[in-house]
């Protein structure tokens, strides 16, 4: 079994790291090369940008960024956030980014996961997957989590995977920003449904959230923002005490 990985996720906006809810109410945390710059030096096995600004000013913000991360930082890290087509994802590929995350405009038109997975490889291509249960089933959202869609989470996973995507980051929009943990029994029921890794955002909120995910969740990554953000436990010891649970964790 690979090893397990955490990844932080930063929000950008504007050329700051911002957090917030659903993004509402968002506070500045810092500026995201300094930031990532110290999760690559705590352990972070790889890094996840998200452009939250849609202004034009932001996108060209946004690249530039990319630049000065990929100059400043050693590890892997995604980038995404208003990536519509190929030439989108070219862009910060260019610019330094090692893997590109697609949500809504994916949803809305999956010929993009293959677009980008035919001109640069599966391995570059994360699909976002954000869902909630609505009466009883797992329907997929866009937009945030504002617009809920006809598109089932599982069905929806799978066919991002046939299309191309090397990963899958799923969000419940039902557990995000409560920090009361993940819908393991979801996460186990893509884990063996896919063939490829599963990353699991949003609802972490201690470290017995984080090991539930990746033990009966059988999630391959654990992605997490305040509680790094605001200094609740470093990525060392989260890393410590994942292990002393049994768990392999990239070193």
């Amino acid at each position: 079994m690979p090893a397990k990985r955490i990844i932080p996720c930063l929000d950008v906006k504007e050329g700051r790291t911002v957090k917030g809810i659903n993004f509402e109410g968002l506070a500045d945390v810092g500026d995201p090369v300094e930031l990532g710059a110290r999760y690559a030096s705590e352990g972070a096995d790889e890094l996840v940008y998200l452009d939250i600004s849609a202004s034009s000013e932001g996108r060209a913000t946004f690249v530039s960024l990319v630049e000065r991360i990929a100059d400043r930082i050693n590890i892997p890290f995604t980038v995404g956030g208003g990536i519509r087509s190929a030439d989108d994802a070219s862009r910060l590929l260019d610019a330094g980014a090692d893997k590109i995350t697609v949500n809504s405009a994916a949803v809305g038109c999956p010929r993009l996961i293959s677009d980008i997975a035919s001109r640069y490889g599966s391995q570059f291509v994360v699909v976002a997957i954000d869902a909630r249960r609505h009466d009883g089933i797992w329907r997929v959202t866009t937009h945030g989590g504002s617009r809920l869609t006809d598109r089932r989470l599982t069905e929806w996973a799978k066919e991002a995977e046939e299309r191309g995507a090397g990963e899958i980051m799923f969000t419940s929009m039902d557990h995000d920003g409560t920090r009361k943990g993940y819908p393991c029994d979801t996460f186990a029921t893509l884990a063996d449904t896919l063939r490829i890794p599963i990353i699991a955002s949003g609802g972490a909120g201690c470290v017995d959230d984080i090991a539930h995910v990746l033990t009966a969740g059988k999630a391959d990554a654990a992605l997490a923002a305040s509680i790094f953000h605001y200094g609740e436990i470093s990525i060392a010891e989260l890393k410590r005490q994942l292990r002393s649970r049994g768990l392999e964790m990239r070193m």
